[in-house]
């Protein structure tokens, strides 16, 4: 990794991928951007639009539509390309479809000399994460997917609307599939040093309402793609926040897809999982104490992963 040019290589410039780098230049968060896209004249334009706020920035940045070639001194390459999920569709359910795109995508740019980190948000993304591992050969470290980043940033916006409070404040997070087996681990979610559940103390009406939480989290998605085709903000911060994190070198706790090597009890599957990120990725994964009915979640959500992604083969 470079860490004199902090330099971001975008490929897919659609709804996810221009929201995500409408967001890295609003939060001044690379020196260097580069836009890729099967349709070039599309990535000219998007690359058009944003240096056309560049004088309303607070620090400059390079931003054009390039080639697989500029990946070669790349930091991260953050991959948004592959087709759209429809209404009513699962995430899985666009697993064969996006399959078939990432050869083209990720061949190229470990041949460009890329050495830096992939980040993936194409869904599925943990089955997408596994296999841009699969086809780059790169140390399992450096390749990450956006996970469930999303759904812990949804889960504590909730749960601090219910507990009135900033949800900053709320350490909460959402493992698993990012998809319909994810789940909330809540002996592990605290308001501050509070434990959540001890917040409720025995009330039938508290318990309810996290298990109302949890549901809206996991059917979040589909709502918003119902109401307006698809989904692109939040995912765009969630990618952002990642990158400033590995660009920082801040060694956050984000929940992130990550292959487990024993932790939880599973090995060669991506789940979304706490995991401590800086410049080289994935420094570890944060193996949280789940109790039995958790622990049995996590291994059902893995062993869809698994399924998932044995069937292409």
């Amino acid at each position: 990794m470079n860490y004199d040019k902090r330099k971001v290589v975008l490929v897919g410039t659609g709804m996810v991928g221009m929201s995500y780098a409408y967001c890295l230049l609003n939060q001044n968060v690379c020196e260097e951007l580069v836009l890729i896209d099967i349709d070039k004249k599309r990535a000219e334009g998007e690359a058009m639009d944003l240096n056309h706020g560049l004088a309303f920035a607070d620090s400059p940045m390079k931003i054009y539509a390039g080639e697989y070639a500029d990946c070669r001194d790349a930091d991260v390459v953050a991959i948004c390309a592959g087709v759209a999920q429809q209404p009513g569709e699962t995430r899985l359910d666009l697993l064969k479809r996006n399959a078939k795109v990432f050869k083209s995508i990720v061949d190229p740019v470990t041949s460009s000399g890329f050495n830096g980190i992939f980040l993936v948000a194409t869904n599925p993304v943990d089955i997408m994460t596994r296999i841009t591992y699969a086809l780059s050969g790169f140390n399992p470290r450096r390749v990450l997917g956006s996970g469930t980043a999303l759904d812990t940033a949804r889960l504590r916006y909730l749960l601090g609307e219910y507990l009135h409070v900033d949800p900053r404040n709320v350490h909460a997070y959402v493992m698993g599939e990012h998809g319909d087996s994810e789940f909330v681990p809540w002996s592990q979610a605290f308001l501050a040093t509070k434990p959540i559940l001890e917040l409720c103390d025995g009330s039938e009406i508290c318990i309810d309402r996290l298990g109302e939480i949890a549901e809206e989290v996991q059917g979040a998605a589909y709502k918003i793609i119902e109401a307006k085709k698809a989904t692109y903000y939040g995912i765009g911060m969630a990618m952002t926040r990642i990158t400033k994190a590995i660009l920082g070198d801040e060694s956050s706790v984000l929940t992130v897809s990550a292959m487990l090597k024993g932790e939880y009890g599973q090995t060669d599957v991506f789940a979304g999982v706490p995991c401590i990120i800086n410049r080289n990725g994935i420094q570890r994964v944060m193996e949280l104490s789940l109790n039995e009915e958790e622990q049995e979640k996590m291994e059902n959500s893995c062993r869809i992963l698994k399924e998932s992604f044995d069937q292409m083969r």
